[in-house]
């Protein structure tokens, strides 16, 4: 049997019941699709007959090679950020369509499929827009970092992190989705479950309204750069330009609005998964707290290039809460006036 049999919302967050009796079938899982690879139907009941958080996480384990193999031949270690924005949702829809073959309740699901697919769009897009698809293309901070690290190390680094931590993390940022098609039949759809769809719907659209504002300022920034001209059209002025990054919109009031939002969008999918089961906490979040993390030490890398690129960039952190607005303190304020104030 695939899934558990469970009498309560609450049991579907727990680990020994919903997972555990599961975990041996990894080990058997490669032989039998070898065994099923030029059966069609024997594939699809292999699939049905598989867990699908265990089949989730084999396809994770599956592309850990190919990530490997290409990043080392193409000496290009940006082979998983070109499926950053498409991972969770593959196993997102993985899980609705596994949820609609064995005819279990799918609304939730289904309004979870939409938005996850909504969220993909928007970051597939604005990585498309930077240029990430194209040949070549690489994150900046990889090339830094190569400088730091001797090649054997990196190699290390490129198995165990790039390779293999990051695409395992990228499947267990959907880990509250298997808890919801376990509650499926057992917890009913209630308003609760629209006002975490429009939750987490107004997180994406937070971050692309982010990514807008961001793109719209290096724009200009860059025809302001090449042709020593302020655009005619211009929101900035040359100051603004001058100083090389962003501080007004959402970024007067969080140094990464994107980042915000696209951490919150994770870390709601595991507090509906606990509000459905009726639990303070489970083991899903396990993923949204190494999606945390992960962007809390990346966040700390990129602000310390960026810092030594941009002198008045310390200003600004001083000013601006790195994700969550601060509370307290003077806000972006005048920040011209405190640059004059730091020269003298």
């Amino acid at each position: 049997m695939a899934l558990p049999l469970l009498n309560s919302a609450v049991a579907c967050a727990d680990f020994s019941r919903a997972v555990q009796p599961y975990i041996s079938q990894l080990n058997d899982l490669p032989q039998q699709i070898y065994q099923s690879a030029t059966d069609p139907q024997a594939l699809k009941q292999l699939y049905l007959d598989t867990n699908p958080l265990i089949s989730a996480f084999a396809f994770s384990l599956f592309l850990v090679p190919f990530f490997l193999v290409a990043s080392e031949i193409n000496r290009n270690y940006s082979q998983v950020d070109r499926f950053w924005s498409l991972l969770p949702t593959v196993y997102n829809l993985h899980y609705v369509a596994y949820a609609h073959a064995k005819g279990l309740p799918t609304q939730r699901l289904d309004s979870l499929a939409i938005i996850s697919s909504v969220w993909s769009a928007r970051l597939t897009y604005n990585y498309w827009r930077k240029g990430g698809y194209q040949i070549g293309s690489e994150d900046y901070r990889w090339e830094i970092l190569r400088k730091y690290i001797n090649p054997p190390l990196f190699f290390i680094f490129n198995v165990f992190f790039i390779s293999l931590a990051q695409s395992v993390l990228l499947f267990s940022v959907s880990m509250p989705t298997y808890i919801l098609l376990l509650a499926a039949p057992i917890a009913q759809t209630q308003m609760t479950d629209v006002l975490f769809t429009q939750a987490l719907l107004g997180c994406v659209f937070l971050a692309f309204a982010a990514d807008q504002q961001q793109w719209n300022f290096q724009t200009t920034k860059h025809s302001y750069q090449s042709t020593a001209r302020v655009p005619a059209n211009s929101k900035f002025s040359a100051q603004e330009l001058d100083r090389g990054f962003r501080t007004t919109g959402l970024w007067s009031v969080s140094r990464h609005p994107n980042f915000l939002a696209e951490q919150a969008v994770w870390v709601l999918l595991y507090i509906w998964s606990c509000y459905v089961t009726q639990t303070y906490w489970n083991w899903s979040g396990l993923g949204a707290v190494a999606y945390l993390i992960l962007f809390q030490a990346s966040t700390w890398f990129t602000e310390l290039i960026t810092a030594r690129k941009y002198p008045d960039y310390k200003i600004y952190q001083q000013r601006v809460g790195k994700f969550v607005p601060k509370l307290w303190g003077k806000g972006i304020g005048d920040f011209n006036k405190d640059l004059e104030e730091k020269k003298r």
